[in-house]
């Protein structure tokens, strides 16, 4: 069975890779401890006997469910581990092996969550085998018709709103606005790409409001609107490109060698203190919210994530709301807490679906970032690019 053979695969990859880590860094306790859950899950998978039947694919399922809730540590415990074997590794080399042990975990989780999703729609009491699916359905977790214009309306709803929170009322927050193609639409996962897009906006309208508060005409113009942050989706044979544009201020020129790295340089400190106030980390836009918040769940049917949750996409309404998915919150992540993982993992996620991130600063103004999104299944596809990211 290929969901199987593949976590092992996967699995032990990663292991021989953390083998090969210089012994001080792997002997480090947050990468020493990714080491025994990969390990663990391991030695899990390679007992699970062939799947034959119902009752066993039943089983297999329970597992993975297991070892996805338990692998919630592993992103943090990595960056920290990352974070404090500064000096003792050469940095590029530290961001090759958080970047393949990244995309190998995307990977397996897409994976796996794609194979319960999948189970769950046979169990599920609407199902009829070889009923045709509508556009506006879901095959497992990847949305069919995954509409560019609501997806960023939906993730700038959620960061406002987030924002706010965390702001308070009397901070004024920039407008987000969407031009261009507004009906381009694509097959893709939900939840990789609220991901990506909630980092890239919230990124954004953080630093609007900030620049904004320390307007030099604050006293004498207070009711003064920040400048909007423009949206621009365009839409080509192959691609998808959403534009991001800002007037935050830019990307100060000392951080700019860091900004795709997890290793952060001279900020690994504060960034390292950060990451102790994140237990979990799922990757995710729903982990986005105040503490004392209420969690919301990925079938929580909110009217900034309807479209994301199954539930409020399928008929089937329990689809979708299993808490041992990575499509759920299930670790609360304040909103103002920098962890410097934002960007670099946007991109290990577009990467990872054959597209690309990429920002251009212009510092004192700010900062036009630009994702490009392969359509999947489209004959156009980058097939060669997903092969190689499946082959880790």
């Amino acid at each position: 069975m290929y969901g199987l053979s593949c976590q092992q695969g996967k699995l032990a990859h990663r292991i021989r890779d953390m083998q090969q880590l210089p012994y001080v860094v792997v002997t480090n306790p947050h990468i020493n401890e990714v080491y025994d859950l990969y390990y663990n899950a391991f030695d899990t998978f390679r007992k699970v006997k062939d799947i034959k039947t119902l009752d066993d694919n039943d089983r297999f399922c329970k597992t993975i469910r297991s070892t996805l809730k338990a692998h919630l540590t592993v992103i943090p415990k990595l960056a920290m581990g990352i974070l404090q074997s500064n000096g003792l590794m050469d940095a590029a080399e530290l961001d090759k092996f958080m970047n393949t042990i990244l995309r190998s975990r995307i990977s397996r989780r897409v994976i796996a969550e794609q194979h319960l999703a999948l189970t769950d729609t046979f169990h599920a009491h609407w199902f009829s085998p070889g009923a045709k699916l509508s556009e506006s359905e879901f095959i497992g977790e990847v949305f069919l018709k995954c509409v560019g214009k609501d997806v960023v309306s939906r993730c700038a709803n959620a960061v406002r709103e987030i924002l706010q929170r965390a702001y308070g009322p009397d901070v004024t927050l920039p407008e987000i606005r969407i031009d261009g193609h507004l009906d381009a639409n694509f097959p893709y996962i939900l939840s990789h790409l609220e991901y990506i897009i909630g980092e890239l906006l919230r990124n954004s309208v953080q630093a609007v409001a900030e620049k904004h508060q320390r307007r030099a005409d604050k006293a004498t113009h207070p009711d003064k609107p920040p400048p909007p942050i423009e949206v621009t989706i365009c839409e080509s044979q192959q691609h998808v490109i959403i534009r991001i544009s800002d007037q935050g201020g830019g990307i100060p020129r000392e951080n700019l060698p860091y900004l795709w790295s997890f290793s952060k340089g001279p900020a690994s400190d504060k960034i390292l203190a950060n990451f102790g106030k994140v237990p979990k980390m799922a990757a995710t836009m729903q982990e986005l919210q105040v503490e004392d918040h209420e969690h919301r769940s990925s079938g929580s049917g909110s009217g900034s994530h309807g479209q994301s949750s199954h539930a409020s996409a399928r008929e089937g309404g329990e689809i979708g709301q299993d808490v041992n998915s990575s499509l759920a919150s299930l670790s609360s992540r304040p909103p103002n807490l920098r962890l410097g993982m934002g960007l670099p993992l946007s991109r290990v996620y577009a990467e990872y679906w054959a597209g690309s991130l990429a920002l251009h600063s212009l510092e004192g103004y700010g900062v036009d970032a630009f994702l490009q999104i392969s359509k999947l299944g489209n004959k156009n596809e980058q097939l060669t690019t997903r092969a190689s990211m499946d082959a880790v």
